[in-house]
């Protein structure tokens, strides 16, 4: 979605490291690890989230002979001969390199050594509470180990980005907002279930009635619609419902502006009156005014994910991210109330 495609491992400061003069272990080691390497424990209590911490130190000019030390500690069902390494040459603190035995990295160990003297500016088992503490919050990748000058952690897949990549505005937006995949599969199949027993006709739909859509001639006094690219049989209250939300506008979107209840019967009676050539009753109107409010979700739904598609696509200037993310918002925010109606008897 919002990020680069994939691309070869990345190249990244983010990733910087250097050697330790001394075996330093961070919080929450295991008492046996830390007494073999020399370790001490940092004051207070033993914390819950313990890593190994090996008693190994790695030659900062020399990495992979250590590197390969604890991958035989982390992986030890990986042939040491088919161990594949890759060197991270960015660096400007610490020294990286990658362990891994599949082509496609799936899965990789990073060995980070620390460099020289680095303790005098880095909490060292600070970083790993951090560490810890990102990772529990789904922010971090996992952290393997700890050894006397470095740690290994998980690899994460993706680009490291370039001064050109942060100034592009699809990268600082919204794009942890969006639901996951599976999310969105469950509400798929939830609204085809919903939906499909309302008996909502199938006729022929605009599908794209937004205000620059409708053009009203005041000298004829009379409505036309433009724009039939989405034009295609549907179900009626999609389309009114689908109308309905674009009261709230498209570059500045507000929902206070979807239309009330009294707005929307009196617009569903007008609407009814005219199809069926007579007056219609109170029960029709509620009816087809739960309806549109339901199939309203499907078109939230819809947009988002055109959205999504259009944002990474898309030439023309527009936060398609922001709207996909409002459009999902606005869906999960009124799904409760409007699931909750109930047809009139």
């Amino acid at each position: 979605m919002a990020v680069p495609p994939p691309a070869p491992p990345p190249r990244s400061p983010a990733h910087l490291g250097r050697r330790a003069p001394r075996a330093r272990c961070s919080w929450g080691m295991e008492e046996k690890a830390a007494a073999s390497a020399g370790c001490r424990a940092p004051p207070g209590p033993p914390r819950a989230g313990a890593v190994p911490c090996f008693g190994i130190s790695v030659d900062q000019d020399d990495i992979l002979p250590g590197a390969l030390r604890l991958i035989r500690e982390l992986r030890p069902h990986w042939k040491t001969e088919q161990v594949r390494t890759k060197r991270f040459t960015d660096g400007i603190t610490n020294k990286l390199v990658a362990c891994y035995v599949e082509e496609d990295m799936q899965d990789c160990v990073l060995v980070r050594v620390y460099g020289e003297r680095t303790e005098l500016l880095v909490d060292r088992e600070n970083e790993v509470r951090n560490f810890q503490l990102l990772r529990a919050h789904g922010c971090a990748p996992k952290l393997y180990c700890t050894f006397q000058n470095g740690l290994c952690y998980e690899y994460m897949r993706g680009m490291a980005l370039e001064p050109e990549h942060i100034r592009e505005p699809r990268l600082f937006s919204l794009s942890a907002d969006v639901p996951k995949v599976e999310v969105l599969e469950q509400e798929l199949a939830w609204l085809k279930e919903h939906l499909s027993q309302l008996d909502s006709p199938v006729v022929f739909c605009h599908n794209d009635l937004l205000c620059k859509n409708i053009i009203y001639d005041s000298a004829k006094g009379h409505v036309r619609f433009i724009d039939y690219e989405y034009a295609g049989y549907n179900y009626q209250a999609f389309d009114i419902g689908n109308h309905f939300n674009e009261f709230a506008g498209v570059s500045e979107v507000d929902y206070c502006l979807y239309p009330a209840q009294e707005t929307q019967q009196q617009w569903l009676r007008y609407y009814l009156q005219a199809q069926k050539g007579r007056a219609v009753t109170p029960r029709e109107v509620e009816r087809l005014y739960v309806q549109v409010n339901k199939f309203a979700l499907a078109s939230h739904f819809f947009w988002a994910l055109w959205a999504l598609i259009q944002d990474q696509f898309s030439t023309i200037d527009f936060d398609f991210l922001r709207y996909a993310v409002i459009r999902f918002n606005q869906y999960f925010k009124v799904k409760p109330q409007v699931s909750a109606l109930e047809m009139p008897k």
